[in-house]
């Protein structure tokens, strides 16, 4: 794999018309990638992502950093729809390539200026969103990279994502509440993008930082994914893994790879897992501001376990009961299969598409909502003693007599008093 070299010719900085080249190497722009993969691999893959970006940069559309500029007024801070370390992102609208035809609206995201890391992630974005190609991947239209004697401008042109993120909707309490329905055909979709970069794309690719905030949603709430900054290319001549130094989100990153810097396509799993649990439980994967047993998300779910009767409790209050108890169940199973320990006993991602697709066309059940399980497994001992011995019926209607008469009774604990009373008609 190479790197993108930059403008070395002075009459390609102001109008470069085709995209990045791929056969030149500059030392203090070499990625991570590329010292990996040429050491842990005698030779390419017959079809390597080089070679297929070669073949497929024509696609991108160049543009000049004017017409950017002008998309965006300015990069007027009102458009900023999105700010992060690389930089900030604007809400523009440009015309179509042959200039006939209505503008259009896309999203432009502005490198900052300050360091090598930003421009190796913008190199690794361009390669591999110039390469891949499906429904749920963020579609990157084109790219503006100009050295000038202000400094280097590398930005980057998307189609225009209207409902935000995943982590938005779930997190923000000033949008509107995601639906039970919505939130599972999100995570099929993203598990389909997951699918298609592990199993399906002529390159295996392993996104390493798959998380709520990067599941964009568009204006049917169809999830994309986006940011491949810190994607990679996947083992290749037989290898198991990829050796790298340890980068991605804090509490979404897989433990095996945190701890031996191998990266697979299992780690995107595990990552998974965790999105699962966020969408059944409205909580992040770490929330500092919580007590100290549910700060972790996943130290706190696994307090109600999928097929206990307390497992409603960790549903997400904003659904408001209106979703299937069944189904939820399912779906924390297979989080759950998602965050086994060894990579190796993790699905693929197609068996997680099929799996989420089988609890799609589950049939909707009729169980109680979450909020009538709560507290049944702290019932008192005595209480479950006469469930389960049964009364007759006159007993019952003289515990119903005696709840009344319990009402009007002061200083006694009413659930208290009929289990005692309920005790003596026994």
């Amino acid at each position: 794999m190479k790197c993108f070299y930059y403008f070395k010719d002075k009459s390609r900085v102001n109008g470069q018309s085709s995209a990045p080249n791929l056969k030149y190497q500059s030392k203090s722009y070499t990625s991570e990638a590329e010292n990996v993969i040429q050491s842990s691999s005698s030779a390419p893959s017959p079809r390597g992502l080089s070679e297929l970006y070669e073949e497929k940069a024509q696609n991108l559309r160049v543009f000049k950093f004017s017409e950017l500029k002008q998309a965006t007024s300015n990069f007027n801070r009102l458009l900023m729809i999105g700010a992060g370390g690389f930089g900030c992102v604007y809400k523009g609208t440009i015309k179509p390539v042959d200039e006939k035809g209505e503008p259009f609206v896309v999203a432009i995201k502005k490198l900052n200026r300050d360091g090598n890391q930003g421009h190796k992630e913008w190199v690794t974005e361009v390669k591999f969103l110039g390469v891949v190609d499906h429904p749920n991947l963020v579609k990157l239209i084109g790219y503006c990279a100009v050295d000038g004697e202000r400094g280097i401008q590398r930005l980057l042109v998307y189609e225009y994502m209207l409902n935000k993120s995943l982590e938005d909707h779930l997190f923000n309490m000033s949008l509107p509440t995601l639906s039970w329905d919505q939130r599972l055909q999100i995570v099929l979709g993203a598990a389909q993008g997951l699918a298609y970069l592990h199993e399906e794309s002529e390159v295996q690719v392993i996104y390493r930082d798959f998380k709520s905030s990067n599941v964009l949603l568009d204006k049917d709430f169809k999830a994309k994914l986006s940011d491949f900054g810190l994607a990679r290319e996947g083992p290749v001549d037989g290898k198991t893994h990829v050796s790298t130094g340890v980068v991605g989100t804090y509490g979404y990153a897989a433990p095996d790879y945190i701890e031996t810097g191998h990266l697979t396509s299992k780690s995107d799993v595990w990552s998974f897992g965790i999105v699962l649990y966020e969408i059944l439980t409205g909580r992040r994967s770490v929330e500092r501001e919580r007590p100290r047993s549910e700060q972790k998300l996943l130290d706190w779910v696994k307090q109600y376990p999928a097929d206990s009767r307390k497992f409603g409790v960790i549903m997400d209050l904003r659904l408001e009961n209106q979703y299937s108890l069944s189904k939820a169940r399912e779906v924390a199973k297979l989080a759950d299969r998602c965050l086994v320990k060894s990579p190796k006993d993790r699905p693929k991602m197609s068996q997680v598409v099929e799996s989420l697709k089988q609890i799609v066309r589950l049939p909707a059940d009729e169980c109680p909502p979450a909020k009538d399980f709560e507290g049944i497994e702290d019932e008192p001992k005595e209480e479950k003693a006469i469930k389960q011995t049964g009364v007759s019926e006159s007993a019952k209607r003289r515990m119903e007599h005696l709840a009344k008469i319990s009402e009007n009774v002061d200083g006694v604990n009413r659930r208290r008093f009929m289990i005692m009373q309920g005790a003596k008609v026994i």
